[in-house]
């Protein structure tokens, strides 16, 4: 068993073993333990009452952070004609189609979304295993195939985060920056809780939101009392 670091050991003695965390308290604390001079991203992890294990229980889909992620965001778009001159209006980073794919073919895959419009996908499908295995490949439950892409965009640029649950049953997330405050992350994370009842699968029985963990990126896991929230 590897042996803990100073640092390792004055987190342990401030946690309380077995505690729920209001969200207040939990930013508090993870507030209190960062010692690192970046800005540190605070993640969920919401343990969902379902079987991952069967397709009519995935759940998937896009939540619009009312306060962002604090992240810049880099967006591709495959579209051409009036959807391509909308995306790149909007703030794509880049646009494009077989010159697009071209480049993600390459492994020039500068951006961390790709949203395609519905007759794109006849070149999108193709990256398949380049875009899929990132994360990236484009899906409409995302809300990442459309018509609408200048919207899209938009929403991307606005600190939109996206989810789908891994084979655990567990939802991860990023919810904003340990800079915002108690707050905003609050309210964050009640507009991706919401979603995600509302995209409670109709199979599924039992307790959904079974456990919600807050944690930052060099920081430790904190169980929430999902009473401190409102959804």
């Amino acid at each position: 068993m590897a042996k803990l670091t100073k640092r390792q050991k004055a987190i342990n003695e401030k946690i309380e073993e077995g505690k729920l965390y209001s969200i207040e308290d939990a930013v508090a604390l993870l507030k209190d333990v960062s010692s690192v001079k970046f800005g540190e991203t605070v993640d969920v992890a919401v343990n969902l009452g379902i079987d991952a294990k069967k397709s009519d229980q995935v759940v998937r889909g896009a939540t619009t952070l009312p306060h962002g992620t604090g992240s810049e965001v880099r967006v591709a778009v495959f579209a051409q004609g009036a959807n391509a001159e909308k995306a790149t209006a909007a703030g794509a980073d880049l646009v494009g189609m077989d010159d697009l794919a071209e480049q993600v073919k390459a492994g020039k895959l500068d951006f961390d979304v790709v949203i395609a419009e519905p007759a794109a996908m006849r070149v999108v499908g193709q990256l398949g295993t380049i875009l899929g295995p990132r994360g990236l490949m484009p899906n409409p439950k995302t809300g990442t195939v459309t018509p609408d892409v200048e919207t899209a965009v938009k929403n991307a640029k606005a600190g939109q985060v996206r989810y789908r649950i891994d084979k655990n049953g567990i939802i991860h997330g990023a919810i904003g920056k340990l800079t915002f405050d108690a707050s905003a992350l609050k309210e964050n994370l009640e507009a991706l809780i919401g979603d995600l009842q509302k995209a409670k699968p109709s199979a599924a029985k039992g307790v959904y939101l079974k456990k919600m963990v807050l944690s930052s990126t060099m920081g430790p896991g904190l169980a929430l009392d999902q009473s401190s929230l409102e959804f």
